[in-house]
């Protein structure tokens, strides 16, 4: 390798560190940022999963008992337990109540119904606090995959770096290379002693004679 192509590949190898580098620390501050952004929106709403054995989770479906059971106790706080209070705890209780469209439309037509009021407002309430739960969790997923992204980043970073060091140490390992110098000697037009060659001395006698 020429010393021209060997600086040209050591550029590159530096210039895609930087880049890798730079991605990796990025992508990593950005999970770290949505995460904690999404811990401290949900810590705020003091969300407490009910105990283990209480009636909140003993009249759940056994599927949804389970997920709910795995945080019993806990204040929600990350993606996955929204998550688990929007589809296993929440949507069980709306399932059971009309849709957001139905009851609008009921309690337009009955305005004077308390409570036809009351169930509209519960389903609004109700199907906006879990649209709400899901976004925290997608934003939290979304930091995940940041996260994963950051970590492939880092290692590609680390695997040029690994390539520069390499290149570095073979290029100072490497021998100076040596162009041999030949050189054809003429042959003397004279001989030891500046007296003239024998074949020289016996082609002048001949033309002599």
């Amino acid at each position: 390798m020429t010393k021209a192509l060997r600086w040209r590949v050591f550029t590159l190898q530096a210039g895609l560190i930087v880049v890798f580098g730079a991605l990796a620390g990025f992508t990593l501050w950005a999970s770290s940022y949505v995460q904690s952004s999404v811990t401290t929106q949900l810590a705020a709403q003091d969300i407490i999963f009910p105990a283990a054995n209480s009636p909140e989770i003993t009249v759940l479906p056994a599927v949804d008992a389970a997920a709910m059971r795995q945080y019993a106790g806990q204040l929600l706080t990350t993606g996955p337990q929204a998550e688990v209070w929007a589809n296993n705890f929440m949507k069980v209780h709306l399932s059971a109540m009309p849709t957001y469209d139905a009851a609008a439309t009921l309690a337009r037509a009955n305005p004077t119904s308390t409570a036809d009021q009351a169930t509209w407002e519960t389903v609004f309430m109700g199907t906006t606090d879990r649209s709400m739960l899901l976004n925290a969790y997608g934003w939290w997923t979304l930091g995940s995959y940041t996260a994963l992204a950051g970590i492939g980043l880092l290692i590609a970073a680390l695997a040029v770096v690994g390539t520069f060091v390499f290149e570095l140490v073979a290029w100072r390992r490497q021998s100076p290379a040596t162009v041999p110098v030949t050189a054809q000697a003429s042959a003397p037009a004279f001989g030891a002693a500046g007296s003239v060659p024998a074949v020289g001395i016996a082609q002048m006698t001949k033309h002599d004679s």
